[in-house]
């Protein structure tokens, strides 16, 4: 059976980046993938320190909730990270989140960071951002979140499975059945 890594990167756990995210779930568990779930803002994870040690050891070594979710990264076929917009960027903890991951996800050479996960694993971004489409994207909103998000991804060695990106999304919890069944179609 194939593992998805569900992670909600909003502290909203009813807002339109929790709903992307829920969507995504559902699907998936449909095609009969396995879900392990992760709300970044209910786990104990502190601030990176900055120490670097974890470039040798492949792991944070600052004891915490992290460790969990590094294994769960490794063992995973799949990652759904579902993040909201703020200020053309991402919420603090999912920044956070990735730098405690730094050595999970690359290992330091002379030249450009080696891959520590593996081009089999694929992931999804989701980003719920309220400025409306088109200026969402133009004036770099959702883009910024979107390449900061594919970014780690990307440097810690995985391939993309596609992103959604839902404009104008504020004040509006349930999502457009257009944007539904976008996030359905990665599951079909």
């Amino acid at each position: 059976m194939k593992r998805l890594l569900a992670i909600l990167g909003s502290p909203h756990p009813d807002g339109s980046t929790a709903a992307m995210l829920a969507c995504a779930v559902a699907a998936a568990e449909r095609a009969g993938w396995a879900v392990d779930r992760v709300e970044l803002y209910r786990e104990e994870i502190g601030l990176c320190r900055g120490c670097r040690a974890c470039i040798e050891a492949g792991v944070c070594v600052v004891p915490d909730g992290v460790q969990r979710i590094a294994r769960l990264l490794q063992g995973c076929d799949a990652v759904v990270l579902a993040a909201p917009t703020y200020w053309a960027n991402l919420p603090a903890a999912v920044k956070n989140f990735f730098d405690r991951l730094l050595g999970t996800a690359m290992e330091e050479t002379k030249t450009f960071p080696k891959p520590r996960l593996s081009p089999r694993q694929r992931y999804l971004l989701l980003t719920a951002c309220n400025t409306p489409a088109p200026f969402d994207y133009l004036c770099g909103q959702s883009r910024g979140a979107i390449r900061a998000m594919e970014e780690f991804f990307h440097t810690a060695g995985m391939r993309r499975m596609g992103r959604v990106v839902f404009a104008g999304a504020q004040g509006r919890g349930e999502l457009p059945p257009s944007l539904e069944r976008k996030i359905r179609r990665f599951w079909q």
